[in-house]
């Protein structure tokens, strides 16, 4: 527990409600601030004191409930008075309470929940099982299917359907009007009603539900989004049975796609219960008093609920949220305008966000298996952590994404668990023994234990020692890493993981992430922040006084936002505008009236409207914010081209949903203060730390080159003004900066605020490595391999507009040498993962010597190295010097290229020509110029010539698709040759050779270790097609990791679709 003072609240104060406190409930700590006055000062005139305390989550043996606590140790010191344990706390000094909290987000994962009923239109029963196609773990070899939320399912005998398309809220041509049946729903569109429940029975059915003793339900009908009038009398009459709480999907989520809308009711369901049984034990520690004070629950989206209104669907990301508000408000300026990029460093995980003087929200996340609609701010979460796991696999150092969690936690916890992060920056002395709390051991009173963590590094480096020279023909080929050099690489390939989700919120998206500031916080970030700001090319770096405790200071600067929501369903036009923007206008003040109704005023009252709009035909939306000159239409294709590159003329835009947020304001903080401080400071560099009241020891910590003398300093006795050169550790209570070598830190009155000097910024050929393996450079240079090929698959999603590849996901990206061998295939179809080279290398003997630069190839036969037709492949070379230096290649499913029947992959297909079009390789771009012309004849004309087929009956959109993968490999070219920029031509393309012998002797090793497990290196089997034809296989695997896969036996190839190419059976 720390306190910045103990002087008590002012004798007038007392009993009035002055004490404000922030708590976040974490899934290891509990976090607490509270905030308090006290005399002012000459030198702190503000009249505040900031208490922090934090303590474990769960600790029976000393409290029941953590929140409490800390709540209760807060007003002890702000009254000085003694608050007992075993009486209800005093209420008459706390003037609000606000909450973050992981009880829902622990439910879910953990299957705790609430047990519940699914209500569903009948033929439905197995809709969440069934779900999406959604493939998340596709290269797992053993998938494991989340359980759904709900025990039981009510099928109701009802059914209603769109008239028309629907997307055509107007379908006037069939005079609906006239038909007692049909009614208009609320999105506009015109329903008709087939069926109408028989409410006797619904009533029989909801009520054997009751008696087996379940009391929570969630309703979900198809179209309720619109038609809500079922739901809402289900909901009724379950009411009327005693079902303590009763979900409806229309009053939920009021979005089309029943699959996401039927998952959020259900989740709804099952976590609110629980949410508000522990708000009631929360409460029940209290006086009477605790009524009257102002209790807000931070929500998904970064805005606070009431109490009464707070609910688990909206609390899956309530701790991390806070966090992202915490840095928001305290270091983005709206006159300065520099985007931040949140950095949040815990001990299993590292969560990354954005702020650009908004939140950026999702609106559909899976988190646990369940898809939720609902506002969520846009966190990326990655598995590193300080509690993440070192391995050396296959040749390559490797971070997580294990974790030895908090218990057996890392080595140096003294329980015997694993090396982790945390024992690598402990063992380079970035984590200082002395200074870290000594609560380890059996009796939780031992400091950390250095011995253990270096005699698992030194048994780790004598193998990846003796594994690199066994790789090598001559033993002066290697040099024999030390325990330092191993430990730092780590940390390298960590901070290396640690930047790819941040370039995914950044620079796919649109955005230079070297115009961004890194806001840190969490308690491991500050050991890593520099370093990670290297790697990306962000300049400075802010780390909050608070930074440990950032998400429960958040919460103390956050809004109460309510959401009101419609679904339109209409198509923009200047016709449709004004009822749009009225029923808009609609919305905002009903917002208005919640937020009044809740005591606020007026002038503390901010309104943002907004439209879901999207191109007809594509399934991805944009939630479209009210622009100064309130032309939507001219915003969404602004926000279109910054995020997808392009812009689709001449096709309709949807408006899918319209949404109000009102947020209303308590909090008197001025964002951005820090900015205006910097500017008024009078900085004074510690030229010797050694005599400054903050001084604390001159240690030695290990950076690239070496060890290097530290000083270590003390945040707390730090003055505003005063500059520090690093190396330097400064140390806050709760955790520990590392100003980093070239870094200074300036200290402010709230931050400290870190800037890096031009000498490590990443321009020409920063890092000067020998083109020897290296097992450090080898690991980074995976990661960056494998980075670029995800950044071009993110590219292609974005920019594509089918549902096949935008969608379901259905395309590969991929690297590859000189020669067209692979490189680094991300993750996206095991299928293509060893057939692309095939075609890359036919390619390239095909046009030879006549590939010039600019040349993109397309090719999709199965003869040239293709699988299926509807799989295109686009081939890029990349020059240097006029001659080949790397290929890469995307690979997309689409939709329509023309056959026998609409759609891809026609069941009855017996010749390729049934397919639809095919190109044994031809240049869609002939130095720089697309070739439209040709590319029209193939996909239109040629499949047309043949009996009973069709040119593609979706020419633009696979056009679209054609252009995004080429966009996909031009981001590959771009961000290679940036690497090739940083360290030289030479040194990536030997890399890549390494990392190809790596991934051969993985195979080698893997193929070694089954034959042990079956001596004779023999291994056959067989099995059957749905037509009965065979498929045998005998492998033949030698001493050396060789093997022959041999497939005799198997049956001559067939007259139909199933037959494999030579690049699939590779």
């Amino acid at each position: 527990m720390e306190t910045t003072d103990n002087r008590l609240l002012l004798e007038e104060c007392g009993g009035k409600h002055r004490v404000r406190i922030s708590v976040d409930r974490g899934g290891t700590f509990t976090d607490c601030v509270g905030i308090f006055p006290v005399e002012p000062t000459a030198k702190d005139p503000s009249g505040e004191r900031v208490v922090v305390v934090k303590l474990l989550s769960e600790d029976p043996t000393h409290y029941s409930d953590a929140p409490r606590e800390g709540i209760r140790r807060i007003l002890e010191i702000a009254t000085g008075r003694p608050h007992p344990r075993d009486a209800l706390l005093a209420t008459e000094n706390i003037e609000s309470i606000r909450m973050g909290t992981t009880v829902a987000t622990n439910a879910l994962l953990e299957r705790k929940g609430e047990p519940c009923a699914l209500v569903v239109t009948l033929g439905f029963r197995d809709l969440l099982k069934i779900g999406n196609q959604a493939r998340p773990k596709i290269f797992d070899l053993s998938i494991s299917k989340p359980d759904v939320l709900y025990q039981h399912v009510v099928q109701i005998d009802e059914r209603v359907t769109l008239v028309g398309y629907a997307m055509d809220p107007r379908p006037a041509a069939q005079n609906q009007s006239d038909e007692t049946n049909v009614v208009v729903g609320r999105s506009g569109e015109h329903v008709r009603i087939l069926k109408t429940p028989e409410w006797a029975t619904v009533r029989k059915q909801l009520q054997q539900v009751f008696d087996t003793g379940i009391r929570s339900v969630a309703v979900c009908l198809m179209h309720a989004y619109t038609f809500t009038a079922h739901e809402e009398e289900i909901g009724r009459i379950a009411s009327e049975i005693g079902f303590t709480h009763v979900t409806l999907s229309s009053q939920l989520s009021p979005r089309i796609k029943i699959v996401p809308r039927a998952h959020s009711a259900t989740a709804d369901a099952y976590l609110t219960p629980g949410i508000r049984r522990y708000v009631d034990g929360f409460a029940s520690g209290f006086d009477a008093g605790f009524g009257d004070i102002r209790i807000d629950f931070m929500q998904s989206d970064g805005g606070l609920a009431p109490v009464e209104h707070f609910s688990g669907l909206r609390a899956i990301l309530s701790g991390p949220a806070a966090g992202v508000v915490g840095y928001a408000v305290t270091s983005y300026s709206e006159s300065e305008k520099i985007s931040l990029v949140g950095f949040d460093m815990g001990g299993t995980s590292t969560d990354v966000s954005r702020f650009g003087g908004e939140f950026e929200h999702v609106f559909e996340t899976t988190t646990a298996g369940v898809t939720i609609q609902a506002p969520q701010l846009d966190i990326n979460t990655v598995a590193a952590g300080g509690g993440s796991r070192l391995f050396f696999r296959n040749g390559l150092m490797v971070v997580g994404p294990e974790s030895a969690g908090a218990f057996p936690g890392p080595a140096c916890y003294r329980n015997g668990g694993p090396l982790c992060i945390t024992d690598a920056n402990l063992l380079l002395g970035r984590l200082r023994v002395e200074h870290f709390p000594h609560i380890f051991g059996p009796s939780e009173d031992q400091p950390l234990d250095m011995n253990a963590t270096r005699a698992l590094f030194e048994q780790l480096v004598a193998d990846i020692n003796a594994e690199m020279r066994a790789r090598h023909t001559a033993e002066s080929a290697y040099q024999n890493k030390s325990v330092e050099e191993i430990a730092l690489g780590f940390l390298q390939v960590a901070n290396e993981t640690m930047c790819r989700p941040i370039r995914t919120l950044t620079e796919a998206r649109g955005h230079n992430v070297q115009n961004h500031s890194l806001a840190c916080f969490g308690g491991a970030g500050g050991q890593h922040a520099c370093a990670v700001a290297v790697n990306l090319g962000i300049r400075r770096v802010f780390v909050h006084r608070l930074a440990s405790v950032l998400s429960a200071y958040g919460l103390g600067l956050s809004e109460v936002v309510h959401e009101e929501q419609s679904p339109a369903a209409a198509i923009w036009s200047n016709e449709a505008q004004q009822p749009l923007l009225a029923r808009l206008e609609k919305l905002s003040r009903v917002g208005c009236r919640k937020l009044i109704s809740q005591g606020f005023l007026d002038s503390q009252i901010r309104v943002q409207r907004f439209l879901n709009m999207r191109y007809d035909g594509t399934d991805t939306s944009i939630m479209v914010p009210e622009s100064t000159i309130g032309d939507y239409q001219l915003r969404f294709e602004s926000m279109h081209q910054r995020e997808f590159g392009f812009v689709l003329r001449n096709r309709r835009i949807i408006v899918d949903d319209l949404r109000a947020r009102v947020t209303g304001t308590l909090s008197k903080v001025k964002s951005g203060q820090v900015y205006d401080e910097l500017k008024s400071l009078q900085c004074r560099e510690l030229c010797e730390p050694n005599t400054h009241p903050a001084f604390v020891d001159t240690v030695s910590v290990y950076f690239q080159g070496g060890y290097r003398p530290t000083a270590v300093l003390k945040l707390g006795l730090l003055n505003p003004g005063d500059v520090v050169r690093g190396p330097a550790i400064v140390l806050d209570c709760n955790s520990a900066v590392l100003v980093e070598p070239n870094w200074v830190a300036t200290v402010t009155s709230t931050q400290l605020v870190l800037d890096n000097t031009p000498v490590t910024t990443l321009d020409v050929s920063t890092h000067h490595i020998s083109t020897e393996i290296d097992p450090i450079h080898l690991s980074v240079l995976a990661n960056r391999f494998m980075s670029i090929a995800e950044q071009m698959g993110r590219t292609l999603e974005k920019t594509s507009v089918s549902t096949n590849i935008k969608e379901r996901l259905d395309f590969s990206c991929a690297l590859f040498d000189q020669h067209g061998n692979l490189v680094a295939n991300a993750p996206h179809i095991p299928v293509h993962l060893g057939s692309m080279s095939h075609a890359v290398k036919f390619q390239l003997d095909r046009f030879s010597e006549d590939l010039q630069e600019g040349d993109v190839i397309l090719v999709n036969h199965p003869q040239a190295g293709g699988t299926h037709l509807p799989d295109i492949t686009i081939i890029s070379p990349v020059f240097h010097d006029s001659r080949i230096i790397f290929f890469v290649a995307s690979r997309g499913h689409h939709a329509d290229i023309g056959g026998i029947s609409p759609g891809s992959m026609p069941p009855n297909s017996r010749e390729l020509f049934q397919e639809g079009a095919s190109s044994m390789g031809m240049k869609i771009v002939d130095r720089g110029e697309f070739q439209e012309e040709a590319v029209r004849h193939m996909l239109l004309e040629e499949p047309a010539q043949y009996p009973e087929c069709s040119g593609t009956r979706n020419y633009r959109d696979v056009l679209s698709d054609l252009k995004a993968q080429i966009a996909a490999n031009h981001r590959g070219i771009a961000l290679l040759s940036q690497l090739c920029a940083e360290y030289g031509l030479e040194v990536v393309q030997e890399y890549m050779a390494h990392i190809q012998h790596t991934a051969e002797a993985a195979v080698r090793l893997l193929l070694k270790e089954t034959r042990v497990k079956h001596p004779t290196g023999q291994l056959s089997g067989h099995d059957f097609m749905d037509d009965g034809s065979k498929i045998s296989l005998h492998v033949d695997i030698s001493e050396d990791g060789s093997a022959l896969f041999d497939f005799t036996g198997t049956s001559p190839e067939i007259y139909g679709n199933t037959n494999a190419p030579p690049s699939v059976t590779h």
